[in-house]
């Protein structure tokens, strides 16, 4: 029953009972007798009959030898013995009487007695409430400091192995986890230690809450789960006090699973943030540690732990004995992508022409998350369009839609300006296309998706890990292609190419900075991040060289934007007939794919070779069909401006 209405009830039951017990004070002689008129109670005095009367004021109350009562009245101003005489009763008749003077209720005082009874009955109910009020209060401040962490029982498993794909490494790592779970015996019989903590590392989507998740499915035993974030307050040691009661109910529900996911809210390094020995983040790290520190060996409690921040979490959080396993969750390839696209298109009907093979190919970099969203995309796209089934359309619209964002084709533009943009990407795919280490045209539009008014995209034909200093120097063309084209043709620059430039700088920035591939300067790197680790942001790039350095720095970067420049200009000159047919088309057509893009080339041959520019050689490729820089596009896992 609701707490409020248990309160009303009582309160109502209290005041009916202080309501009956002044009624009954005030009417516990109001019973029901017979009025009788004053001679009647004379001549009934006469006859010797009367035995008492009761006076109060002008009111009379006689009982009679008989024992029954009656009531009657007597004038106003006079006395009763003297009304008696007047009526014929003789003096000897009335002095046998015994005539009782009852005092006359002061209702003044009784009204007075009523109030204090109800304010006494009001002071202990208020009483009752406030200390209800004041036990509830402290009920909430005591709950303050509990953990929030959320209970999932493990007896009926939403998520298993089964629904997790393209982390094969990372199932067989927490494999033994669940076999700890299960059979801890197994393993204490030899001696053998499960790890108390397992953290999971990777970059934001690969899914690591679905794989801890899996491991308690799997396991079939409790799963808590909280946020690093919802261990720190505003007041000091309630982050501490949650830890204890989440680690208090972990043992009480052993064997189980303690799932921290963003660790890092909490688990940054010590010493380096704000408010010193006593800041609240750093108490509740502190007491993490202790609580790691004092689980037995057959405790059979786990602590999973994801991030994306590995490199920020402190080194006392990291050493072994508590988080002393760490799994990554690496972004899949183009296997993983099969997997996890045949995961999430589970009981949707598809068209009988739906080639996950090429799917998977055509979104490098994709991860689970970006995956699930394809899909996702993919069935709001045969929605709209009235399909029963999601067919090959779908999938490759939406992974455009995903890159570059949902088309904008009410987006008005001037003839002039349709020229300009048509040129820009045909610039970016003609350099694409005819340097042999740029990933291979997918597919050149000048409708505008997103935020940008046109685009390139290019898919690679496999997964890469390492990327070669000659392959930086093709995207560098590449992504300077649309410039280099707005300049040989209108002779004129625009803003179109501000995206491109910006991350044509950043890399080449980051060749001789980072990956030390430059001549000059040799195999080393230069400047260290800063980071507010409290804060958890950069604010800036400590130099640790001098100025002359940061001379020739600057001037190695500007040599190779130039160089990729004047890479993409030769280019774009040698086949400027192939560049005119692109840019027409696309005005006539506003999209080319992959095979009319290479029809568009083809049926344009010339003699000419692209200028080497000191590392262009080999025939160009044949492209079988990734989104280019030219305009914000965030393809998630290009290295390079793509």
């Amino acid at each position: 029953m609701n707490s409020k209405f248990r309160g009303s009830t009582l309160v109502t039951l209290l005041l009916f009972v202080v309501i009956a017990f002044i009624a009954y004070s005030l009417l516990n002689q109001a019973e029901a007798i017979d009025t009788v008129p004053l001679s009647e109670v004379a001549a009934a005095i006469e006859r010797g009959s009367v035995d008492t009367i009761a006076l109060s004021e002008d009111r009379l109350t006689v009982t009679f030898t008989d024992g029954t009562e009656a009531r009657s009245f007597k004038e106003y101003g006079t006395t009763l013995a003297e009304q008696l005489e007047a009526m014929g009763v003789s003096g000897e008749r009335i002095a046998a009487i015994e005539i009782d003077i009852v005092q006359v209720p002061d209702w003044t005082t009784l009204f007075s007695n009523g109030l204090m009874i109800l304010a006494v009955m009001a002071f202990f109910v208020g009483g009752y409430f406030f200390l209800r009020q004041f036990q509830g209060a402290n009920n909430q401040a005591i709950s303050f400091g509990k953990s929030r962490a959320r209970l999932y029982a493990g007896d009926q498993p939403t998520v298993t192995f089964a629904d997790v794909a393209g982390v094969e490494e990372a199932k067989e790592d927490l494999w033994e986890v669940v076999e700890f779970l299960k059979e801890p015996e197994k393993f204490i019989s030899l001696g053998a230690r499960i790890p108390k903590g397992v953290l999971l590392m990777g970059a934001p989507g690969t899914g690591k809450t679905l794989l801890a998740k899996a491991v308690s499915g799997e396991a079939g035993v409790p799963f808590f789960s909280i946020s690093g974030s919802e261990f720190v307050e505003m007041f000091v040691g309630v982050g501490a006090s949650r830890v204890r009661d989440l680690f208090d109910q972990a043992k009480r529900h052993s064997p189980c699973i303690v799932f921290l996911d963003e660790i890092d809210a909490v688990g940054r390094h010590r010493g380096a943030g704000l408010g010193g020995s006593h800041d609240e983040r750093e108490q509740t790290l502190n007491q993490i540690l202790v609580e790691m520190d004092g689980f037995d060996t057959d405790t059979n409690v786990i602590i999973v732990a994801a991030t994306n921040r590995p490199d920020i979490l402190d080194p006392a959080l990291l050493r072994p004995g508590r988080f002393d396993r760490r799994v990554v969750l690496d972004r899949p390839d183009i296997r993983g992508r099969e997997g996890i696209l045949d995961v999430h298109i589970r009981g949707k009907p598809l068209d009988d022409d739906i080639n996950l093979t090429t799917v998977a190919r055509s979104t490098p970099g994709f991860v689970g998350a970006d995956i699930a969203n394809l899909v996702n995309e993919a069935a709001i796209l045969a929605a709209r369009r009235g399909k029963k089934r999601i067919g090959m359309a779908e999938f490759q619209d939406a992974i455009e839609r995903v890159i570059a964002g949902p088309e904008r084709k009410s987006r008005i533009l001037s003839e002039e300006e349709r020229r300009i943009f048509a040129y820009h990407e045909a610039g970016h795919a003609l350099v694409g296309h005819f340097l042999p280490k740029c990933d291979p045209v997918h597919k050149v539009s000048i409708v505008a998706r997103g935020m940008a008014a046109g685009y390139t995209i290019s898919l690679p034909e496999g997964d890469r890990t390492v990327i070669t200093r000659s392959k930086f120097e093709d995207q560098l063309a590449y992504a300077l292609g649309g410039r280099a084209a707005e300049n040989l043709v209108f002779g004129d620059m625009t803003t179109g190419a501000s995206d491109d430039l910006e991350r044509v700088t950043d890399m080449a920035r980051a060749m001789v900075t980072r990956y030390g591939m430059s001549d000059k300067l040799g195999p080393m790197t230069f400047g260290q991040k800063e980071e507010l680790v409290f804060l958890g942001k950069e604010i800036g790039e400590q130099r640790d060289y001098g100025e002359e350095v940061a001379r020739q720095i600057d001037e190695e970067v500007r040599r190779i934007v130039h160089t990729a420049y004047e890479r993409a200009a030769g280019v774009l000159e040698m086949h400027r007939a192939k560049l005119d047919a692109v840019a027409e088309k696309l005005l006539e057509v506003e999209t080319l794919d992959a095979e009319a893009f290479a029809a568009v080339v083809e049926g344009h041959e010339t003699s000419k070779t692209p200028p080497t520019g000191g590392r262009l050689a080999g025939p160009p490729k044949e492209r079988v069909g990734q989104p280019s820089a030219s305009h914000k596009l965030d393809m998630p896992p290009q290295p390079a401006p793509a």
